[in-house]
């Protein structure tokens, strides 16, 4: 088969296409959960789907490079194969997508002489290594080798972060060094410059926008006179930062912009179809003025909701789709009121969309339980954290510390994000005032002897605490809270940021220490579970607590931690994320993969205080969200 770009429209052999397509990001669904989200596209009548590829987490130090369980991209395109559907690449090397860096490796910046998203021999020179590490699975997937891709993006938005024509075609250029031979497009606001910007003649430009259709396809076409007009980014929601209220856009509202897009003979890719989790330390920040951290949940209130259950969104856009591309009949667990869940007789019908499904009883990988039949949920669970060890014990199964004249950052230390505590002896019989030099990135836990004494938060631009008299340990504990993913601060240092000083005093002679959290220490583990059982029921932090729980099925759950202040939390060793009691976000997604009949373990750092020494692992998700 061919795809082309044509005159007025997309061209798959020849004939005039319309793409709709939703986007799913493969590193951010468990990949057991993979077949059941795509399937749900093609439900809602989508042809295509569309990912980013993030860069750093198939690189997450220098010389790695990662295509296996969750990072298994080749995987990915298959399944959406096998579904018949088309897919979109977007390998950037920038995403932004509210992800660490904006998908760029840390470690690319950490002698900070390599140019970020600019035409500099270091920066284009890794993501020409990249691009090739990429082309075994992206090359013999393209249409034209009888796979699923058929449009590649070159960058993103790159006109709202600058204009280099240079970098843009040396990047064009490295794409297709690499045998990519599917068009090319490149996706920006239609405002202002930003069309023109960040593309060039040689691609096909695409808006991205979420109202106005109408308004924004007239510019966009100024842009691109000819072809067919895509918004490939078709904003139908938002993310969350914490401490921010839960962003949601009216389902008829989105409807009637999508109506007017597809009336309009656009082709569309939804941003996002489902969202999905910020699994572990993988949340993005942005930054204009004031540090705002992406919060775990990245539910996007898009139509197939984090816990992979249909909205009132789904539907709204399916009643628009069906009126002009065919949609295949909808399984009663997806109609309004159902379950959401897909068993093995709620297949797809076969020859809708752009090819045949693959057959409706296959399983979801191993030990999958995406399209699997599957028992009725059983009631919440309350999971009572007996095992209780401080972080000071358990410091020597997580740290490994090395000796420093001043704080190191985590890039000079090899830390991609999660939590560094430095150290430091102190002689300070009256106290006196610590001040942190240029910044703290992002939150530092301040302790004297082991007491915590207080907080200084990036977000409120903090750089000096009151130290009570001391003579012995200085401790701050700092926690990368998300890199920034948007604009001119991607790419910098995480840490302490310049000098550490008491009075105007240098304080120098520092040890510091990674934690080993993502994935936590198996000896920490360990540990942790020797522990002796805790009397009581409050938690005081910095604090890592366990308790076990049985289960005689295993479906998704949702952990809530009512009471708990802030931390990380895990379960059976996989890291669910962050939570903070600030809110939006009530609860953690457990992805039914990660839990197994009979016993099971649930592990949570609290930072600060905990009211209660109890758990939730609720049946069904609690996706109300606080509104800050």
């Amino acid at each position: 088969m061919r795809f082309a770009i044509g005159d007025t429209d997309f061209l798959l052999d020849g004939e005039p296409h319309r793409v709709l397509s939703g986007a799913i990001h493969y590193f951010r669904v468990h990949p057991d959960l993979w077949q059941d989200r795509i399937r749900k596209a093609k439900l809602m009548g989508l042809n295509t789907i569309e990912t980013y590829v993030a860069w750093n987490a198939h690189a997450p130090q220098p010389g790695v490079f990662d295509l296996t369980g969750g990072l298994d991209l080749g995987r990915f395109l298959d399944l959406v194969a096998e579904e018949g559907m088309h897919a979109i690449v977007r390998p950037g090397p920038y995403i932004c997508a509210e992800w660490s860096n904006g998908g760029l490796p840390y470690w690319l910046f950490a002698d900070g002489t390599v140019g970020v998203r600019r035409d500099e021999p270091g920066f284009l020179a890794a993501v020409q290594t990249y691009l090739e590490q990429l082309a075994p699975v992206l090359v013999p997937r393209q249409i034209d080798h009888g796979g699923p891709i058929v449009l590649v993006q070159v960058e993103n938005e790159y006109g709202a972060y600058g204009s280099d024509p240079v970098y843009l075609t040396k990047l064009e250029a490295m794409h297709r060094s690499i045998g990519l031979t599917v068009p090319f497009t490149s996706v920006d606001q239609p405002m202002g410059s930003m069309l023109e910007d960040g593309s060039l003649p040689s691609l096909h430009k695409t808006g991205s926008f979420g109202s106005r259709a109408t308004a924004r396809l007239a510019r966009l076409r100024q842009a691109q006179p000819t072809g067919p007009l895509m918004c490939s980014e078709f904003w139908d929601g938002w993310f969350d930062s914490w401490g921010e209220h839960h962003h949601t856009t009216p389902a008829a509202a989105s409807a009637s912009d999508l109506e007017d897009l597809l009336a309009a003979g656009g082709s569309v890719n939804i941003y996002m179809f489902h969202g999905g989790t910020n699994f572990g330390f993988t949340n993005g920040a942005n930054d204009k003025g004031v540090y705002r951290p992406i919060a775990t949940s990245y539910d996007y209130d898009a139509p197939l909701d984090e816990a992979g259950r249909p909205t009132e969104k789904f539907h709204a856009f399916r009643a628009v789709i069906e009126r002009y591309a065919p949609v295949p009949p909808l399984p009663a667990s997806m109609q309004p009121g159902g379950s959401g869940r897909l068993d093995p007789v709620a297949g797809v019908a076969s020859g809708v969309g752009v090819g045949s499904a693959v057959g409706a009883g296959s399983a979801v990988g191993s030990g999958g339980v995406g399209l699997e039949a599957r028992r009725a949920p059983a009631t919440d669970v309350a999971v009572r954290l007996d095992r209780v060890a401080p972080l000071a014990a358990l410091l020597p199964t997580l740290a490994s510390w090395t000796a420093h004249d001043v704080p190191p950052t985590f890039d000079a230390l090899g830390a991609a994000s999660g939590f560094v505590l430095y150290r430091t002896e102190v002689a300070l019989p009256t106290g006196g005032v610590l001040t942190v030099g240029t910044e703290v990135r992002d939150r530092a836990l301040v302790s004297v002897d082991g007491v915590v004494v207080g907080v200084l938060e990036r977000e409120h631009h903090d750089r000096a605490i009151a130290l009570p008299p001391v003579t012995g340990t200085l401790e701050l504990l700092v926690e990368d809270q998300g890199r920034v993913d948007y604009g001119p601060r991607i790419g910098e240092p995480k840490g302490l940021i310049g000098d550490v000083r008491v009075d105007g005093e240098l304080l120098s002679r520092w040890t510091a220490a990674p934690l080993a959290l993502d994935p936590i220490a198996p000896a920490a583990l360990s540990a942790l579970a020797d522990a002796a059982p805790a009397a009581g029921d409050v938690l005081a932090g910095p604090v890592f607590a366990s308790g076990s729980f049985e289960l005689a099925s295993v479906d998704d759950r949702y952990l809530c931690l009512d009471g708990f202040r802030k931390g990380v939390a895990w379960v059976n060793g996989f890291c669910l994320g962050r939570y903070w009691s600030r809110g939006p976000q009530k609860t953690l997604a457990v992805p039914g993969p990660v839990l197994r009949e009979g016993r099971n373990e649930v592990v949570v750092f609290e930072l600060h205080a905990a009211a209660s020494r109890t758990v939730c692992l609720l049946a069904e998700p609690d996706l109300g969200h606080t509104e800050g």
